[in-house]
């Protein structure tokens, strides 16, 4: 019997983690990217003779990958170099307001007894236990699991583990559960900040966002090449399992045919036959009727207000004085709620935005040889995408704005190069149907997480990966949901008695 035929919309890191457990099960796998290299939001921009990593640069959670690679025969320590970083970020609020998190439980709450006080490190240290049980109760039955409702969760954790979920405040906002450990506003600006991981606020993200301390704790690397890299890498094990990568190719509609799925139309007219098709675009594209109006049903129709955040991204190579940078540092806005409402509530950009800084040639404490250096710079933005571009004065003032911040806390830049700029219309161009939103739906409310698709769809041989749907957005979680597309395809192919065979040769194709 000739091996089962499966098509991947996207070669983002969901896509990359299905299609490679895909290929080595033996499945015949062509991954179709409009881009012209693997990698999705992990993606590098050219900025003046070098590249910048313009995506993700915190890569946590490398047990998914661990069990990845490791299911494919490898190890990730095999595919690339990573560093492990003890300096979680640097944080400043002012020229003289800055504090560093670091791996180590203990020095983080020394860090904090000097700069807010014994009390404040002492909820720190009951806020990390917190932590830590919010996600040993979510690990198994949701972040390992394929999507369920609330009541399969509850079903999931039994009996014995319903006193868990009612203790990690499923109904309380990130917000409201930090003021049980935190008083300086500074303490709850920075722990806030992790609803923003999801592309949320912290003011209506759930309070099991907590997690998102202990996954840190947990372990932060540096990928050497960045995070691009590491898709690069992932790539091409799959072409080393049988893959075909197809790139800049844009599929134009999921073909379906009695019912199911029969394989992808591209836009300059080709077919390509297929039994699975896995979509590791935004699902609100499905939505949307941008694959065609057959696979609707399998999408998530995002209403704006429901939308995550966007933001306006800044890559520059300059030098740099007065402030010592860590490899991750954010500096903070005077007046956070007063920043996510001007996002979220009037759909503009705040005029103090809180920043993040990359500064992607230093170690994780800030060791730097000198000279100029590649930043990435990040404001969050609302993703109102081709609805509304920003005009060139915005993105002037957006760049001014987001410089007067750095300069607060000490930071000037000189000799800068062209920036690379990229809005939420450029975001909602590179990924249909999103409008910008980086994250999908917003984790808004407790039922939030529960509103995201799982991987399996209405559609029979139809599935979803990406941070778009269950287990949600981030780099492992979008791996994870990759993993969990593969598994429930193949389970669904062992039930129907069809079977991969011997994994053929792959390669890549810009056809």
């Amino acid at each position: 019997m000739s091996p089962a035929r499966a098509v991947v919309i996207g070669a983002g890191i969901g896509g990359l983690a299905a299609a490679l457990k895909l290929a080595r099960a033996g499945l015949s796998v062509t991954v179709v990217e409009s881009a012209e290299a693997p990698g999705g939001k992990m993606r590098s921009v050219p900025v003046d003779g070098t590249r910048i990593e313009a995506g993700p640069t915190v890569f946590t959670m490398r047990w998914v990958f661990d069990e990845l690679l490791a299911e494919c025969g490898t190890r990730l320590e095999e595919r690339v170099r990573l560093r492990p970083a003890s300096l979680l970020a640097r944080h400043a609020w002012s020229r003289e307001e800055r504090l560093d998190l670091h791996a180590d439980i203990d020095a983080s709450a020394d860090a904090i007894a000097r700069f807010a006080g014994g009390a404040e490190a002492e909820g720190y240290r009951r806020f990390c236990a917190r932590a830590a049980e919010v996600y040993r109760t979510l690990e198994g039955p949701f972040i390992r699991s394929g999507q369920t409702g609330p009541t399969g969760l509850a079903k999931r954790v039994g009996l014995s583990g319903i006193g868990d979920l009612w203790r990690i405040q499923p109904f309380a906002t990130l917000w409201s559960g930090l003021k049980e450990y935190f008083r300086d506003p500074r303490m709850l600006q920075l722990f806030g900040r992790y609803a923003t991981y999801c592309g949320a606020s912290p003011y209506t993200a759930p309070a099991t966002l907590m997690l998102v301390a202990h996954v840190e704790q947990a372990g932060v690397w540096t990928v050497d090449g960045g995070l691009s890299a590491l898709a690069g890498s992932i790539a091409e094990l799959a072409v080393a399992h049988g893959a075909e990568f197809r790139y800049g190719a844009q599929v134009q509609e999921v073909l379906v045919s009695g019912g199911k799925v029969t394989g992808v139309a591209l836009a300059g007219g080709e077919r390509i036959r297929a039994d699975i098709v896995v979509c590791n675009g935004d699902v609100a594209a499905l939505g949307a009727g941008l694959l065609g109006r057959a696979v609707v049903p399998a999408g998530d129709k995002i209403a704006r207000a429901e939308r995550s955040l966007s933001a306006v991204t800044f890559c520059v190579r300059a030098e740099t004085a007065g402030f010592p940078l860590a490899h991750h540092t954010v500096f903070f806005s005077r007046d956070y709620r007063a920043e996510f409402d001007t996002i979220l509530r009037d759909r503009r950009l705040p005029p103090d935005p809180t920043v993040y800084v990359c500064a992607q040639d230093r170690s994780a404490d800030g060791a730097f040889g000198g000279g100029a250096e590649r930043l990435l710079m990040l404001v969050n933005a609302p993703a109102d995408g081709s609805e509304r571009p920003l005009s060139a004065t915005e993105i002037a003032r957006c760049e001014s704005n987001l410089k007067a911040r750095l300069q607060a806390c000490g930071l000037s830049l000189t000799r800068e190069s062209p920036a690379t700029v990229t809005t939420p219309d450029g975001f909602a161009a590179l990924f249909p149907g999103s409008q910008g939103a980086l994250y999908g739906r917003a984790s808004q409310g407790w039922a939030a997480t529960f509103k995201r698709p799982g991987v399996r769809t209405k559609v029979p041989g139809l599935y979803l990966a990406g941070g778009s749907v269950h287990p949600g957005p981030g780099v492992p979680m979008a791996a994870q949901s990759g993993r969990l597309a593969a598994e429930a395809i193949l389970a669904d192919l062992g039930s129907t008695g069809q079977s991969g065979a011997t994994a053929m040769r792959g390669g890549t194709s810009t056809r």
